[in-house]
């Protein structure tokens, strides 16, 4: 253990060095504001005065667009209605939010939209009553691979008026398809202590409808769900009004902080341009590369932090949200503690889907590796920086399976207590 004036010093050192490649990139956007202006032509608000806005990061000025159109609006819809069938209705809540979901879907997506949700989930499910996890593996690349396909993507976007709306379906069943494919492989492997009735379509509905994920995350697994559903404590509504209170507080810092960002520093554009990036310092260099991967941060503690709050006020336990980057000190730590949720979904898959191919070779070399490496690899042309993400840890899940070295460390726990391990002890600082 390091002594307390060395841990001061180097914490300094850390900020110093953060503040002053943040201001080689404040200096930069400055002087280049007005270049930059004319060729992404960035947007001017008054949240800042008169700062303008680098609009170039398409995920986030996408969500941001959407949030305030309808998907707040939505989300509070949610709450009241968890809120009053909690009160009301408590064994019947999980069929109440179902069809919320589906009203919810509808509103922003449509008839064609809810539709193909409910057709990729009805076909993941009877192919999972099959009972074979290579199966239900391949339908799931199967249907993951349909929103790539040029005939499917024309057809949707002729039913749409415009892109966003076209984007919104494309990550919407992107998200799902890891939703019903937790679904159809814990069908496949029963791990569940209860009736088979958890294994039923209506509770499969039940789970891929949930509104607060159903856009964007972050992952939860069906035996989480299921349970945590099933066996709520009430709570006061007095109780449930200051954890909403202390949440939207969060967001709320979250958001400006990261729209304060995007205002003092055009990172994004600055990336876009060749000629810039060439005459760059060190330091600038430096500091744009640290600004992206902090913004990356604190953009999915917006994004991700909205449903873990409505996850909480509905008494569920969602994956602890990212841990700062500048904490780690590899890449195997940020895509291991970034997306929690969905780091756990790669362990489950890959032990208990090991386990249960029991002592068969060529099942137990074909489905746990490359199989969901394979469905994970194809979320980066479809989502963007996320689906790089997804990407990151799918590569790691193949390199694993060719090196036979063990890319989950057994220290970490069994796929059960992930969830546990990584709520103890991943949170991010600002909680």
């Amino acid at each position: 253990m390091l002594a307390q004036w060395e841990l001061s010093f180097y914490l300094l050192a850390s900020l110093g060095f953060h503040f002053y490649s943040f201001y080689e990139v404040y200096q930069v956007s400055r002087a280049h504001e007005e270049e930059l202006d004319q060729e992404y032509e960035l947007e001017t608000d008054t949240l800042f005065g008169r700062l303008k806005k680098d609009p170039t990061d398409f995920e986030w000025s996408f969500w941001m667009g959407w949030g305030k159109r309808r998907l707040a609006w939505l989300f509070l819809g949610h709450l009241a209605v968890s809120q009053m069938a909690m009160l009301l209705a408590g064994k019947h809540r999980p069929w109440i939010l179902m069809v919320y979901g589906m009203w919810a879907c509808w509103c922003v997506l449509g008839a064609p939209g809810v539709s193909t949700v409910f057709l990729h989930t009805t076909i993941s499910f009877c192919v999972a009553q099959l009972q074979s996890p290579l199966l239900s593996w391949l339908c799931s690349l199967l249907l993951l691979s349909t929103l790539r396909l040029q005939g499917v993507e024309d057809i949707k976007r002729r039913w749409y008026q415009t892109e966003e709306e076209y984007y919104l379906l494309q990550f919407t069943l992107t998200v799902r398809c890891l939703y019903y494919s937790s679904f159809s492989l814990e069908a496949c492997w029963k791990r569940l202590p209860t009736e088979s009735a958890s294994y039923s379509f209506a509770w499969m509905l039940a789970y891929v409808f949930y509104y607060p994920v159903f856009h964007n995350g972050p992952i939860l697994s069906f035996p989480d769900f299921f349970t945590q559903m099933r066996q709520q404590e009430p709570c006061s509504l007095w109780t449930n009004l200051r954890a909403l209170a202390r949440g939207l507080g969060r967001l709320l810092c979250w958001w400006w902080l990261a729209e304060l960002m995007v205002h003092l520093m055009y990172m994004h554009a600055l990336y876009s341009s060749t000629a810039l990036l060439e005459a760059a310092s060190y330091w600038t260099l430096g500091g744009l590369a640290l600004a992206h991967v902090l913004f990356f941060y604190v953009k999915y503690l917006v994004l991700f932090g909205v449903p873990a709050l409505l996850m909480r006020l509905d008494g569920l336990k969602p994956p602890p949200l990212p841990r700062c980057v500048s904490t780690m000190f590899s890449f195997t730590g940020m895509w291991r503690y970034f997306d929690v949720g969905l780091h756990n979904f790669l362990i489950r898959c890959h032990r208990v889907g090991a386990d249960s191919c029991g002592p068969c070779v060529l099942q137990k070399e074909t489905l746990p590796g490359p199989a969901p490496a394979s469905q994970l690899c194809m979320f980066e042309p479809i989502v963007g920086d996320l689906g790089q993400s997804i990407s990151l840890k799918a590569s790691s899940v193949w390199l694993s399976y060719f090196t036979k070295q063990e890319v989950f460390p057994q220290e970490l726990g069994t796929p059960d207590t992930m969830s546990q391990v990584g709520e103890t002890k991943f949170h991010p600082p600002f909680f």
